[in-house]
Order: C-alpha cells, then structure tokens, then sequence
C-alpha cells in the first residue's frame, strides 16, 4: 500500500493541509510531494501530477483521487477503525454538514483572510462579508458541540476530519488576530496544540 500526497506550500495551502491532517491521523506510513504555489512552472509541475491541475491530489492504489473531500472520504472509508467520523450518527451527520459548509462557503473569509503561516498581523479593517463569515463560523463551532456526544476539547471530543477542516481557519484566526468569543478561542488554541498541526506548522514556517 502506497499513500503519496501531492500538495502545494505548507505554508499557504489551506486545501492541501486538510487531507495531510488525515493523513496523519490513520496512522500509516505516507510521503507528501510539495510543489511552489504561484511560480511560473506550478501548472505544468501540478498537471503532472493531477488531472485537474490543483492540489492536493492523492496517489494510492486506486488511483490518483483530487479535492480534498473526496480524498478525506476515501481515507475514512478505507480506514474505518481510525474513526475519522463520528460514530454516533447524528454526530456524523452534522460533522460532515460543516465540512460541506467549508468546502463550498465561507467565499469572503478565504478572500480576505488568505492562509500564512507566517503572518502575525490584524487587518486594519475586516471586511462586513469577511465579518459575517467569522460570526457564521464560530456560530457553526458551537453547533458541532452541541451534537457531539463525547467530551475532549475538539469538535466532536477527539481530532477528526471535521477538525482538519477548520484547521486552516484557526490559523486565519490566529494570525490575523481576530478577536473571538472565549469557546472559539479555546478550539484555535487545540488546533495550535495538535501535535500533527504542529509538524505541518514547523514545516511551514521553515520553508523557503
């Protein structure tokens, strides 16, 4: 079994940063391949890798999959005792709701608050879209809690592909220095504390 993820700087891309996340959690032996965002071989170096020409791209044995999501589902699906998901259903339910509000929303969020790792510096003004955006997040947060069923201080008690979502998020968070009610700063300071959060950030930070 061969697990090879393609993905784009550590310390810029928020969309490869989820799956290597998930990576991590199923607890197998895997490779990652980074390619230089924005640099004037990236689309050539990427469509040599995947067919839609954006990271990340997973490589494994059935296959090359693309987009984060999908490559989480095939990790969950084809790791099911790594418990990716929540198990009760409900709680699985609203969890895969929120990746889907991620996957797909949050438009001026991304926009506005672009992931650096490296950032350590507020907007002199965060714009009215960007706001209602923090304002829907955190308000999503604290509906994931309300359906988990177990305690720990993730979304859903223990770390799961819903946390690696809204990992990307917690660094905007955090180094655009946006102020945050006391719970959603609690769930920024677990991702931060994450130790698999934690090897990607230093990998991050030392790229160059």
């Amino acid at each position: 079994m061969s697990l090879h993820l393609i993905i784009g700087d550590k310390r810029y891309s928020s969309w490869s940063l989820r799956p290597w996340l998930v990576l991590e959690m199923i607890g197998q032996p895997f490779t990652d391949q980074v390619i230089r965002l924005n640099q004037a071989d990236t689309s050539r170096l990427i469509r040599e890798h995947s067919p839609t020409g954006k990271v990340p791209a997973l490589k494994c044995e059935h296959g090359t999959i693309v987009d984060s999501l999908a490559i989480c589902e095939y990790l969950a699906e084809r790791f099911p005792d790594a418990a990716l998901w929540p198990v009760d259903v409900a709680a699985r339910a609203q969890a895969r709701s929120a990746c889907a509000q991620m996957h797909s929303g949050f438009v001026a969020l991304r926009s506005s608050l672009p992931m650096d790792l490296r950032r350590d510096e507020a907007l002199e003004v965060i714009p009215v879209e960007a706001q209602a955006d923090i304002d829907r997040m955190v308000e999503l947060w604290s509906e994931c809690r309300a359906a988990s069923r177990d305690g720990g201080p993730f979304l859903f008690g223990k770390p799961g592909i819903v946390d690696a979502f809204f990992a990307p998020v917690a660094v905007r968070l955090r180094t655009y220095h946006v102020d945050l009610p006391d719970a959603a700063s609690a769930y920024v300071e677990t991702i931060y504390q994450w130790p698999a959060f934690k090897r990607w950030q230093q990998a991050g930070l030392e790229e160059g």
